[in-house]
């Protein structure tokens, strides 16, 4: 009997020590897994600091380097009519003067010598107004893009279009104003310079939530896949990051190209 009570008390010792080792490995594995869970919570955290961090920094610099540009823009701007401007209308006075006491037999031959120079005086004082941000925030944005595709057609193309769809609503951040009207200039210079377009069209969509902006030329296009990214698209990419818009460019050889950008009217920063 008294080996019988040993055993037993043995075996529910044994019972006890067991059950005990294993409330212990599971209160271990408990911690090991909190432990690790709240390392993995931090690990995350600290990954996405580093990245908004980058993020941000990345947004400095863009944001530096758009107003560097800007203030680059609006300086040439200065140039172009100030001095630019006047050189062309002391040539045009002078052309006029020297008319004016030719003979008779020779005055024709000043016409197209003096259309050209005001032409070209036209010419400058309207790329002067194009490149100076507060002329645009003056105009307004449409007007801005509706000048702009005006001096063009002028230029070298045989239509340059602006269509606007919705209702049409403020901006209420209006440097994006300029952002936007820069990554439209950006393009139509791409299509001055290397489409060989004859026609170009730009649709303002207003919708509810957003301004869906659609720009395209008729232009020999070029394979997308194959073309590495140039500084202009980089420059129109950076832009629309920096106000939050969605940029797209489609294209195909002999198919033109199409801009697709969609700014959200939440962005306010």
């Amino acid at each position: 009997m008294v080996q019988t009570g040993e055993r037993l008390a043995s075996t529910a010792s044994e019972r006890y020590l067991l059950i005990y080792m294993i409330a212990v490995l599971v209160i271990v594995t408990a911690l090991v897994i909190v432990f690790f869970v709240v390392f993995l919570k931090r690990k995350n955290k600290l990954i996405l600091d580093k990245i908004k961090q980058q993020q941000a920094f990345e947004e400095e610099i863009t944001q530096a380097q758009t107003e560097t540009q800007e203030q680059t823009l609006k300086n040439i701007g200065w140039e172009l009519h100030d001095n630019v401007g006047q050189l062309l209308s002391f040539a045009s006075m002078q052309l006029s003067i020297l008319k004016m006491q030719a003979s008779d037999e020779i005055k024709d031959k000043f016409k197209d010598t003096s259309d050209a120079l005001r032409e070209s005086l036209k010419e400058v004082r309207a790329l002067s107004r194009t490149l100076n941000n507060e002329v645009v925030l003056n105009i307004g944005f449409e007007k801005s893009v509706s000048n702009e595709l005006e001096r063009l057609k002028k230029m070298k193309f045989a239509s340059a279009k602006k269509f606007t769809k919705g209702d049409k609503r403020p901006f209420t951040n209006r440097k994006h104003e300029i952002i936007l009207f820069r990554i439209i200039q950006e393009f139509l210079s791409n299509s001055v310079k290397y489409s060989e377009a004859e026609n170009l069209s730009i649709t303002l969509d207003y919708q509810p939530e957003s301004l869906v902006i659609t720009a395209k030329d008729d232009g020999k296009g070029f394979d997308i896949t194959k073309t590495e990214k140039g500084a202009g698209l980089l420059n129109m990419k950076s832009r629309a990051a920096l106000i939050g818009a969605d940029l797209e460019l489609k294209s195909e050889e002999g198919k033109g190209v199409e801009l697709l950008l969609n700014y959200p009217f939440s962005q306010t920063t």
